[in-house]
C-alpha cells in the first residue's frame, strides 16, 4: 500500500516543480519586456548600448522621435533598420510617410523646390515597399497620393521628337484606296 501512495505524491511534486520552473521563466521574460518598455518610454537603450538594442526597440524609438517632431533623427533611425528582415519594410514605409509629410509642409510654405526632392524620395521608398510586397495597399495608396503631388515624367515627354523635314510620312504618301462603298 505504501508504494501506491508514494507514486501520486511524487508525480504531483514533479508537476509542481515543472510549473514553478515555467513560472520563473515566464517572470524572467516579463521582466525583460518591462525593461524594454521602460527604455522606450525613457527614450534610451536598456543597457546603455544602442547597438545592442533590439530592432523592435530602435523602431519604437524612431516612431517616438517622429511623433515628437524630430523628423531627421527619426529618418536616420528608420534608415538603420532597412536591412532588418522583420522591420525593414515597415521602416521604409514610415520613412516614406515622413518624407511625404515634410514635402506637403514645404509645398504649403514658400519652398516648393525642396518639396519636389522629398516627394521623389518618398515615391522611391513606396516603390521599394511595393517591390517586396505588391499587395501592400497602404503603400499603394500613399504612392498614388505622392504621384498626384508630383506625377512621373513620361518617357515620351523626356525625349525630343524626331523631326526630319524630308522624312517620308506614311499618312501623306499613302495612295487613296476606295473599298467600293457609295
Amino acid at each position: 500500500m505504501g508504494l501506491t501512495t508514494r507514486r501520486p505524491t511524487r508525480v504531483a511534486l514533479a508537476l509542481v516543480a515543472v510549473l514553478l520552473l515555467l513560472a520563473l521563466h515566464d517572470g524572467w521574460r516579463w521582466r525583460a519586456a518591462q525593461r524594454l518598455n521602460d527604455a522606450i518610454v525613457a527614450g534610451r537603450p536598456p543597457a546603455g548600448d544602442e547597438a545592442q538594442a533590439p530592432a523592435e526597440l530602435r523602431f519604437a524609438q524612431a516612431h517616438a522621435l517622429a511623433a515628437s517632431g524630430a523628423v531627421d533623427a527619426a529618418l536616420t533611425r528608420y534608415g538603420a533598420l532597412r536591412g532588418d528582415a522583420a522591420l525593414g519594410r515597415a521602416a521604409r514605409y514610415n520613412s516614406a510617410n515622413l518624407l511625404l509629410r515634410q514635402a506637403v509642409e514645404l509645398r504649403a510654405r514658400s519652398q516648393p523646390g525642396q518639396a519636389l526632392a522629398l516627394v521623389e524620395l518618398a515615391k522611391e521608398q513606396y516603390r521599394e515597399v511595393l517591390r517586396a510586397d505588391p499587395a501592400d495597399w497602404p503603400a499603394r495608396y500613399n504612392l498614388e497620393r505622392a504621384l498626384r503631388l508630383l506625377p512621373d515624367a513620361d518617357a515620351d515627354d523626356e525625349a525630343p521628337p524626331d523631326l526630319k523635314r524630308d522624312a517620308e510620312r506614311a499618312a501623306t504618301t499613302m495612295r487613296g484606296y476606295s473599298p467600293g462603298l457609295p
